[in-house]
Order: C-alpha cells, then structure tokens, then sequence
C-alpha cells in the first residue's frame, strides 16, 4: 500500500520535521508515503562539503531577499526551493523495492524524464551530474533537482521540479555546486 499526501505550501523545516516522522513509520512498517509540497523560499545545503562556498549571497542578503537558509540531512549541494516549485518526498524502503541508492537515484530520474514527456517537455540526464535536464532556448538548463538520504533502509527528502519558479532566486547559490550551469 502506497499513499499520496499533498502538504500544499509548507516551511521546508516543518516538512522535515513531518518527514522525519513518516520516514520513522514507514521504517516500523507502515504504509510508503510520496509527500508533495511546494516551500516558501528557502536555500538548502547539503552534506557534501565545502557546499558554503557555493552560496553566493550572504545572510543579511538572503535575510533581506526574504529567503530562508537551512543545511539539511540529505545529500547533494546547494539549491534553492520556492514557489512554483514541486518538491516531492517519496519516503519508501528500497528493499521492498529491490533498489540500490544509486538504483533509487535512477529511478527518480527516469519517473521525471518519463513524467515531463507527458507534458511534452523532453527531458533527459546528463553525465556527471545527479538530476534532469532540458533544452531552454538552445541552453541545457536543470530542471529537476535530486537529493536523497538513506536511513535504515528508508528514503528521505527526494526531488525539486521547476515549474513555474522565479529562476532569479538560483543566482543567489551556484544551483548544484555545477559552475556555470543554467
């Protein structure tokens, strides 16, 4: 049995906290969860270090821009959430699943590609970099970001998809720690 709960817009650490929570459950034996929410502008970090140094506004910046700042759990670098913006957190066990980390990774990226198609936006991966992209106006440009972590077998955070997001806020951060990227 799988659920689907839609937590509309959300602080990003509200909904770690409430993904903390399922991700206990669903590792006790409770149903899977794919949680959908869309968060109030926000710049995470990841655990990869030196991740700081690809956040390039400082906090008296992001504090006057309105954008909060939050080093996360998950892995990754940097991103941006905000409006406009899915963010799904699909919070399953791999075993279940026969999944690897890097089998989940995949997936995900292979359930956007298949999922933008629908829309008619081709997407697709690139080399060397975890995440989706697509052809903007001659420039690959990422569309889909992807940070997970893996706890007791059971997937946390998940992906950040690009819908109708104001993309001035990712020049405040090098999106991904991916220099020069659109």
């Amino acid at each position: 049995m799988f659920r689907v709960e839609d937590l509309q817009i959300m602080e990003y650490r509200q909904a770690w906290e409430y993904q903390e929570s399922v991700h206990a459950q669903v590792a006790d034996g409770a149903a899977e969860r794919l949680l959908l929410v869309e968060h109030p502008d926000v710049v995470t970090l990841g655990r990869r270090p030196p991740v700081e140094k690809h956040l390039l506004a400082t906090p008296e910046q992001l504090e006057e821009a309105g954008v909060a700042l939050v080093h996360s759990d998950r892995g990754g670098d940097i991103t941006f959430h905000g409006p406009g913006q899915l963010v799904a957190y699909p919070i399953i066990r791999l075993n279940d699943h026969g999944l690897s980390v890097g089998g989940y990774v995949r997936l995900l990226e292979r359930s956007v590609i298949a999922a933008l198609a629908e829309l008619g936006v081709h997407a697709f991966r690139q080399d060397g970099a975890v995440g989706i992209w697509t052809e903007d106006h001659g420039t690959t440009a990422k569309i889909c970001a992807i940070g997970v972590r893996i706890r007791r077998g059971v997937s946390m955070h998940g992906l950040a998809l690009n819908v109708r997001t104001d993309l001035s806020r990712f020049d405040l951060i090098v999106p991904c720690g991916l220099e020069g990227a659109a």
